[in-house]
């Protein structure tokens, strides 16, 4: 669902501009995301029936159905729709299709005399970074990479190494499906503008000697509903820009004892937050896991929910005053077009990872949160310095921060911007085509 939505933003863009487009999607899953359709006209949900791979729940269909070990089945299903997507693709005869994890999709276009375009909803900061393939060196960039100080912990070099191994469906390593499908297609696509993104773009695009295009950023759209009253009469409660959200991301959930140092690092700051997380693993609620007497300790200042919140709209609400993210791409995008401050907390994955990176050390946008060098572990107390410095009106280093947040939102939200970056998008595909 994390990569859905925003590619339904970005359809949603697209159709704006008068392109039809049809959005293939597993059958259960479209009631998810009808009501983001903001063009039915234009944009076509194609229902895709997902086979019963052994091992899988009967009713799953997407990533956000299952636990994180069961990935790799979810995507061996999404393999076995490659017949009914050939079949389907003849009768639509579309002029170009957009993928992402289906590195056998050029193939299928190819036969059919349909271009194709990989495309990403990251950054291409993460992938310049790691795609010039398997290198004994990760920590450092590779040769010709824009930015030389950019550097990864040791923890970090750990979790790239096992993920380049990774079979993620299909017996395929996760690596080698980005990268057949990154050499087959006839063009890469990512979000992104040239005035942040170029260097990285025109890096990757030198490599693989084919187009590589920005989309714009694609910035949230406004909501046509409100925030939910049961958060809307608990954020009213406090001044401006005085509570603390923090997400921590709809799929992987974190240790208890990480759990519990975000929590307790929270309540050291003072600050009333609100944290929205799935419960730790091996706990099936949020209750059950939390540190003891933390619950009254914190009484009506502090909310843990764990279950999903409208989180465009709650970090549009004027008191919350500072974002704990767990660097997804979306994510970041809603904090750079808010006004709250940025503390980045990655979750372990390559792109969370480099877009905390982008935002900490490339925009100096965001404070990052201070891990282990070894074991990636944070602490309480490195959960109230971020946040602190950030908040702090006195913090030399909060000022910076915030003044260059200020300046790169005022930039995004700058009037035309995003329709000129999706205006050169569109010429750019007309010239593949």
């Amino acid at each position: 669902m994390g990569h859905y939505t925003p590619l339904l933003h970005f359809s949603n863009k697209l159709a704006k501009r008068g392109h039809r487009i049809s959005f293939f999607v597993p059958r259960t899953t479209i009631s998810k995301l009808q009501h983001l359709n903001l063009h039915p006209h234009l944009i076509t949900f194609i229902p895709i029936t997902v086979p019963h791979v052994h091992g899988l729940p009967r009713e799953a269909e997407t990533t956000s159905d299952v636990p994180f070990s069961l990935f790799p089945l979810i995507a061996t299903a999404m393999d076995q729709t490659e017949n009914d997507i050939e079949l389907l693709l003849q009768e639509l005869n579309p002029k170009i299709v957009f993928f992402d994890f289906q590195h056998w999709l050029p193939n299928i276009t190819r036969k059919l005399g349909i271009k194709s375009m990989q495309y990403w909803i990251l950054y291409p900061f993460a992938m310049a970074y790691f795609d010039k393939g398997p290198r004994q060196r990760q920590s450092q960039p590779p040769p010709g990479f824009p930015d030389s100080s950019v550097k990864l912990h040791a923890h970090e070099l750990r979790f790239v190494a096992s993920t380049m191994k990774w079979e993620f469906g299909s017996g395929v390593p996760i690596y080698d499906r980005f990268r057949i499908g990154r050499e087959l297609a006839d063009a890469i696509g990512f979000k992104g503008c040239r005035e942040i993104d170029g260097p990285y773009t025109d890096f990757l695009e030198n490599f693989y000697k084919k187009p590589c295009l920005l989309s714009g950023p694609l910035l949230p759209e406004p909501s046509n509903i409100a925030l939910e009253e049961k958060w809307k009469s608990w954020l009213d409660r406090f001044k401006p820009g005085s509570v603390v959200y923090c997400a921590f991301g709809s799929e992987t959930p974190l240790q208890q004892s990480q759990f519990q140092e975000l929590l307790l690092g929270l309540e050291l700051t003072g600050f009333p937050f609100l944290a929205a997380s799935k419960p730790p693993v091996g706990f099936d609620s949020i209750e059950e896991a939390l540190p003891e007497g933390f619950k009254e300790r914190v009484e009506e200042r502090g909310v843990v929910y764990g279950g999903w919140v409208q989180q465009q709209l709650v970090l549009e609400h004027p008191s919350v005053g500072c974002f704990i993210t767990h660097c997804g791409s979306a994510s970041i995008t809603e904090a750079l077009v808010n006004t709250c401050q940025i503390v980045l907390l990655p979750r372990l994955g390559a792109d969370h990872v480099m877009n905390a990176r982008m935002m900490s050390m490339e925009l100096k946008v965001g404070i990052e949160i201070e891990k282990g060098e070894e074991d990636g572990l944070f602490t309480k107390e490195s959960v109230f310095k971020a946040v602190k410095i950030v908040m702090d009106d006195e913090s030399e280093v909060g000022r910076e921060v915030r003044e260059n947040h200020s300046k790169v939102k005022n930039f995004l939200l700058s009037k035309d911007f995003e329709t000129s970056c999706l205006d050169s998008f569109c010429r750019k595909l007309q010239d593949i085509l």
